[in-house]
C-alpha cells in the first residue's frame, strides 16, 4: 500500500503540472509566457551568419592609440615632426632634439608600454620609430570584438522584439543568427547590421566645400554628407559637410535613447541622453563653439547639423531626420545596444517562409501521427490489455514531452519531431521488456500479482541501463552540437525521462491499483 500511494501521489502531481504547462500552447492568453516554442523551420524566419570585420577594431583601437599619443605629447610639451598611422597598423613618428627625445621615451615609458618597437633609426638628431601593437594583443582585440558584437546584436534583437532567436558564434570572426517568425526581414537586417557609431563632430565653413569634394580636403577634415528627402522631386538630395575628422563627442557616453514626437511638425525624432561626462563634454562643447554647427553624425552619415546657439548643460540632444516611426525605433534600439566593435558584412543569408513551416509542421505531425497508431495498434494485438496500459502511457509519454519543451522554453524544431518520434518507440520497448518478463513470470505459474513484482524488479535494471546511456548521448549531442542536432538532443533528452516516468512508475501504478484495489485475479498479457 505505501509503495502505491506514492506512486500514485507522483503521477497525479506530473500529470497535473503537465496539463499546467501545456494548455498556453493551446490558448497562449492562459499563460503567455510558457508555451512550446517553435523552431525557424516550423514557423519560418530568417537565417544569416555574419563575419565581423575584426582587423577593423584592430584598426580602431590604432587610431584611438595615435589620438591619445598625440594629446599625451601635447600635453607634455614634445615637439615631433611626424605622427601618422600607416594602413591602419603601425604607428610612424619622428621627434628631433635630445631633450625632446628623452621626454617622448617617457610617455611612451609611461603611457604607451603596450606598443611594441618595429624599427628604429636616427639620423641627424631625430628618432623615427615605428610603433604597432603585439600579436596576442592584436589577437585579444579581435576576439573581444567578436564577443562585443554578439553581445550588441542580442540586445538589439531583444529589443527589436523576436521570440526565442538563436544568436551564438560561429568559428573565429563569424556569428550565426536565426530569428524565427520575423517577417520584416529587411528591417532585420539593417537594424543587425548597422554599426552604430554615434559621433558629434564640428562643421568647419572657413573652408571651401567645393574644393574638398573634388579631392583638396585639408588636414584633420573630411566631407559627409547628409540625405534629405525632396518630397516634391521624389528624390534625395545629398547635401555635403566638410566636418572635423576628429569627434568632439561620441555615443559611448549615451545612457537611453527615446522615440519622441515633434509638437510643431509632428514628425518622429530621437531623443538621446548623455551620462555625467557626457553632459559634461556636451556642455563644453556647446559653450566653446557658440554660432557653429556641430553635425551628428551615425556610421558616417549625417542626420543634422544644426548650429549651437548657447551652452547646452543637460546632456540632452535630439536626432533629427525625414524619419518614418519604424525608421525612429530601430534608430533608438540600436544606439541603446550600443554600436558595433566593429563593422560586419552578411556572408550567408537564408528566409524561410510560413508555409514552408506549416508544411514541416504537418508532415512531421502526420509522420508522429502514423508511427504512433502502427505502434499502438501492435501492442493491442499482441499484449492485449496490457498493451491498452502501455499505449496509455505512450500518449502520456508526448503530453510530458510537450510540456517540458514549453516548461523549459526550449524550441521544437523538424529534427525535434523526429526525437519525439524516435522516443515513441524507445517508450514501448521499455514497456516490451516489463509485460516479457511478466509473462516469463507467468509461465512459471505465479500468482498475477508476484508476476508483475517480478516482472518489473528484473527489467528495471536493464531499462534504466539502456536509458541512461542514451539520455548520456543526447546531453553531449546537446552541449557539442549545432542547430538542427540541439533540438533533436532536447526532444531526444525529455523523451528519455518522460519514457522512465511512464514505464516503471505510471504502468506499474496502473498494475498495482488493478491488481490491490480492483482485485483482478487474471492478467491479460
Amino acid at each position: 500500500m505505501k509503495n502505491f500511494s506514492w506512486r500514485t501521489v507522483v503521477v497525479i502531481i506530473v500529470v497535473i503540472a503537465a496539463i499546467i504547462y501545456i494548455m498556453p500552447s493551446f490558448k497562449p492568453s492562459l499563460w503567455p509566457y510558457k508555451k512550446i516554442n517553435l523552431g525557424l523551420d516550423l514557423q519560418g524566419g530568417m537565417h544569416m551568419i555574419l563575419e565581423v570585420q575584426t582587423q577593423k577594431a584592430v584598426e580602431n583601437t590604432m587610431e584611438r592609440i595615435v589620438q591619445e599619443l598625440r594629446e599625451q605629447l601635447r600635453k607634455s610639451r614634445v615637439r615631433y615632426s611626424g605622427l601618422d598611422l600607416i594602413n591602419g597598423k603601425a604607428i610612424a613618428v619622428s621627434v628631433s632634439g635630445d631633450d625632446n627625445i628623452g621626454n617622448f621615451r617617457k610617455v611612451l615609458d609611461d603611457d604607451f608600454s603596450e606598443l611594441r618597437e618595429l624599427e628604429r633609426t636616427i639620423e641627424d638628431g631625430t628618432l623615427s620609430l615605428q610603433l604597432d601593437l603585439p600579436d596576442v594583443e592584436s589577437e585579444r582585440i579581435q576576439t573581444l570584438a567578436v564577443e562585443q558584437a554578439l553581445e550588441t546584436i542580442r540586445n538589439r534583437v531583444d529589443q527589436f522584439g523576436v521570440s526565442e532567436p538563436d544568436i551564438r558564434i560561429q568559428g573565429e570572426r563569424r556569428i550565426q543568427i536565426q530569428l524565427p517568425g520575423i517577417k520584416d526581414t529587411q528591417r532585420a537586417k539593417e537594424l543587425i547590421g548597422k554599426t552604430a557609431l554615434l559621433e558629434f563632430k564640428l562643421v568647419d565653413e572657413s573652408k571651401d566645400i567645393n574644393a574638398a569634394i573634388s579631392g583638396q580636403v585639408p588636414p584633420g577634415l573630411e566631407v559627409l554628407y547628409q540625405d534629405e528627402e525632396n518630397t516634391e522631386l521624389k528624390r534625395v538630395d545629398k547635401t555635403p559637410f566638410l566636418v572635423n575628422k576628429r569627434a568632439s563627442l561620441t555615443g559611448a557616453y549615451l545612457t537611453d535613447a527615446r522615440v519622441e514626437i515633434d509638437s510643431q511638425y509632428n514628425d518622429p525624432y530621437v531623443s538621446i541622453t548623455l551620462d555625467k561626462k557626457g553632459s559634461r563634454l556636451f556642455a563644453r562643447v556647446t559653450e566653446e563653439n557658440v554660432n557653429k554647427r556641430l553635425a551628428i553624425v551615425l556610421d558616417n552619415k549625417i542626420y543634422s547639423a544644426p548650429t549651437i546657439t548657447e551652452k547646452i548643460p543637460g546632456g540632452q540632444a535630439r536626432i533629427t531626420g525625414s524619419f518614418t516611426m519604424n525608421d525612429a525605433r530601430d534608430l533608438a534600439i540600436v544606439l541603446r545596444a550600443g554600436a558595433l566593435p566593429a563593422p560586419v558584412e552578411i556572408i550567408e543569408e537564408r528566409t524561410v517562409g510560413p508555409s514552408l513551416g506549416l508544411d514541416s509542421i504537418r508532415m512531421g505531425l502526420i509522420s508522429m501521427c502514423v508511427g504512433g497508431i502502427f505502434v499502438i495498434f501492435f501492442m493491442i494485438v499482441y499484449y492485449k490489455f496490457s498493451g491498452l496500459i502501455a499505449d496509455f502511457a505512450l500518449i502520456l509519454n508526448i503530453l510530458l514531452i510537450a510540456s517540458g519543451l514549453a516548461a523549459f522554453q526550449a524550441t521544437l524544431t523538424l529534427p525535434g519531431i523526429a526525437g519525439i518520434i524516435l522516443t515513441i518507440g524507445m517508450a514501448v520497448d521499455a514497456n516490451v521488456l516489463i509485460f516479457e518478463r511478466i509473462r516469463e513470470e507467468m509461465n512459471l505459474g505465479k500468482t498475477p500479482r508476484a508476476s508483475v513484482d517480478a516482472g518489473y524488479d528484473r527489467a528495471t535494471l536493464t531499462i534504466l541501463d539502456a536509458n541512461v546511456t542514451t539520455l548520456i548521448a543526447a546531453l553531449v549531442l546537446f552541449q557539442f552540437g549545432t542547430g538542427a542536432v540541439k533540438g533533436f538532443a532536447v526532444t531526444l533528452s525529455l523523451g528519455v525521462v518522460a519514457s522512465l516516468f511512464t514505464s516503471l512508475i505510471l504502468t506499474r501504478s496502473i498494475f498495482d491499483y488493478l491488481l490491490i484495489k480492483m482485485k483482478l485475479r487474471r492478467i491479460s498479457i
